[in-house]
């Protein structure tokens, strides 16, 4: 869903500050030959240009072979991470991130790492017909980097892609929550539209989320929470083709949301949409 992120400003500044020399530039065999740990790196780095993201994450593993307790067996181990995700090997990916995390929790490229594990699940979101447990995760993880890192470049970008994960959840609810409907399971359509209303509420699905409570409650004679609900619709969305439809129905059943001042109709969301005003 995403276009594939440029390499990070703090990992590729400490790439530019070492100077490769022109064997660096050549394909070496990668069988076991010690070499400087700049010539690796950099040999890494310019496979991540050339797009060889396969031979880039086996020139970041030889720096960790070869130098281990070195800064740069550090940052390699981000990059390997980040090359595998250009492979889109994402399960990969997200394990070389997680690892570097479990080692060096407080380490300079750790705010990368949380941002490259969101990412690896972002890229996998799939069309709301199916589950969306990779999607879950995707929200989870940018809102681990939002928290952790509210005034970071990538909490940003993190706030941007969360909104289209947030919408993409709240579809998949609608979806369900239309099958129910048609199925005759209203209480359980109910539960699926209360959802996007409370928790998804500023997403493209909260005008219809309030439509079809209005139909749901209506079936279920439940005629204050209808009129709650559309009074809510009303006061949100005065203009919408959703409410024109939900004031039909409201009148058809001698309910008027106009008439519905402000202090009904925050007491109805109280006890309706826990959170609503």
């Amino acid at each position: 869903m995403s276009k594939l992120t440029p390499l990070p400003l703090v990992i590729l500044a400490s790439a530019l500050m070492v100077t490769a020399c022109a064997s660096s530039r050549r394909n070496p065999e990668l069988a076991y030959v010690e070499r400087p740990v700049e010539q690796l790196y950099n040999q890494g780095t310019d496979r991540l240009d050339r797009r060889d993201y396969t031979r880039a994450k086996l020139f970041f593993e030889e720096v960790e072979r070869q130098h281990p307790y070195s800064e740069w067996a550090r940052r390699a181990m981000v990059m390997s991470a980040y090359a595998s995700y250009r492979a889109r090997d994402y399960t990969t990916s997200i394990s070389g991130a997680q690892r570097y995390l479990s080692l060096h929790p407080g380490g300079s490229e750790a705010e990368y790492a949380y941002y490259l594990i969101a990412l690896n699940y972002f890229d996998q979101i799939t069309d709301v017909g199916r589950d969306q447990a990779t999607t879950e995760s995707a929200r989870n993880a940018f809102l681990e980097v939002i928290r952790r890192y509210p005034e970071s470049e990538y909490a940003r970008d993190a706030r941007v892609k969360l909104d289209m994960v947030n919408d993409q959840l709240a579809g998949k609810e609608m979806t369900i929550g239309r099958w129910y409907l048609r199925s005759n399971q209203t209480l359980a359509a109910v539960n699926r539209f209360r959802r996007v209303v409370t928790e998804y509420q500023t997403t493209s699905h909260s005008e219809e989320a309030l439509h079809r409570l209005v139909e749901a409650y209506l079936t279920l004679g439940l005629r204050d929470q209808a009129l709650a609900a559309g009074a809510t619709l009303g006061h949100n969305y005065p203009g919408s083709d959703w409410y024109r439809m939900s004031y039909q129905l409201l009148t058809n059943e001698g309910l008027n949301p106009d008439a519905v001042d402000d202090t009904t109709r925050r007491s109805f969301l109280q006890r309706l949409i826990p959170g609503g005003n």
